[in-house]
């Protein structure tokens, strides 16, 4: 199917989804954009083995998870000060 068929067909399937589907959608498309989420979706499987103390770490943090709300990221952000704009103009130290 030539391209701009294809995207006449996508097109055409969009507008038979139920709405309450679009959010999926929607969230497909701009991951399948998106080159970062591409690459992770696709890196290989970490396979390190971890230790016991790391194991010991996670383990305390999910149980710390089942017990508490978690704290939104730009809550965190504002107790130390920082601003997203701030993170993303950063540059490591030459």
């Amino acid at each position: 199917m030539p391209h701009a068929e294809t995207k006449e067909y996508a097109h055409e399937l969009i507008e038979r989804i139920a709405p309450s589907q679009v959010p999926a959608v929607v969230g497909l498309l701009e991951t399948m954009l998106d080159p970062v989420a591409r690459a992770i979706a696709n890196a290989p499987i970490d396979e390190e083995i971890l230790t016991a103390r790391a194991e010991a770490s996670l383990a305390e943090a999910a149980a710390w998870a089942e017990r508490n709300k978690a704290i939104p990221h730009e809550q965190v952000l504002a107790e130390l000060g920082i601003s997203q704009e701030a993170i993303g103009a950063y540059r490591e130290p030459r």
